[in-house]
């Protein structure tokens, strides 16, 4: 049998991503979901492969595909990140299909739309995990600090940034240009963790109580790692 480049279903069988054919059966259903310690070591690991060119998981796989769709979702995490097109959550962290539960919007802020998704993640869909994911040279962030004109809602939104970048001004009065820019970054995740914490009782009580972690990161769009605050 010549080999392909994907898994496909064949009744019974299974071929692999090596042209070998396994029973369905092999097919595994999902493990039971790690805790919050254990979630956050899976996307540091997928991290550093993703990083170093090392990345494991197939982006073609249909056997997984059929298996969620039958078994349903189980993400180990849940992932508010901004809707920038260079910071995709499941390549950034290697993880395989369906195992992070996305929300994405520019400036990875907390509106109600987000936090709502973000419950769901944490209370129906049980993830221990809530990463709130920023990323190096974010325009929303930017058009806060600059107080750029813009159309449409987009104000709306940066309304939702500009507590941070008021924050960002307060801790680091001598800072300017990219350098205060990146501040305004790191502490526009530490306010829109703050702000999913005060507007959602399910996940405040829920992190109150050990039951789950919410934690902030950062991607660095040129080099690809994640920096974990």
């Amino acid at each position: 049998m010549s080999k392909t480049k994907a898994t496909l279903i064949l009744g019974t069988l299974v071929v692999t991503a090596f042209g070998t054919l396994v029973p369905r059966a092999t097919i595994a259903a999902p493990a039971a979901k790690p805790d919050a310690e254990a979630a956050l070591t899976k996307l540091k690991e997928g991290n550093t492969r993703y990083v170093g060119g090392k990345s494991t998981v197939l982006r073609i796989d249909p056997a997984r595909r059929e298996l969620t769709a039958t078994s349903g979702q189980h993400p180990v995490a849940t992932i508010l990140g901004c809707a920038d097109a260079r910071v995709p959550p499941e390549i950034v962290f290697d993880q395989k299909f369906a195992n992070l539960f996305v929300i994405r919007v520019a400036g990875n802020v907390t509106g109600i739309s987000e936090v709502a998704s973000a419950e769901f993640g944490v209370h129906y869909l049980g993830t221990p995990l809530v990463v709130v994911l920023g990323h190096s040279s974010c325009g929303a962030v930017k058009a806060a600090v600059d107080k750029t004109p813009l159309e449409g809602k987009l104000p709306k939104l940066i309304e939702m940034i500009t507590p941070a970048v008021e924050n960002a001004h307060a801790a680091n009065p001598k800072l300017t240009g990219a350098a205060f820019t990146e501040a305004a970054v790191e502490e526009n995740v530490r306010y829109q963790m703050s702000t999913l914490l005060k507007q959602s009782d399910l996940i405040r009580k829920a992190n109150s109580a050990g039951k789950i972690k919410v934690v902030g990161a950062i991607r660095d769009i040129m080099t690809g790692k994640i920096r974990w605050l």
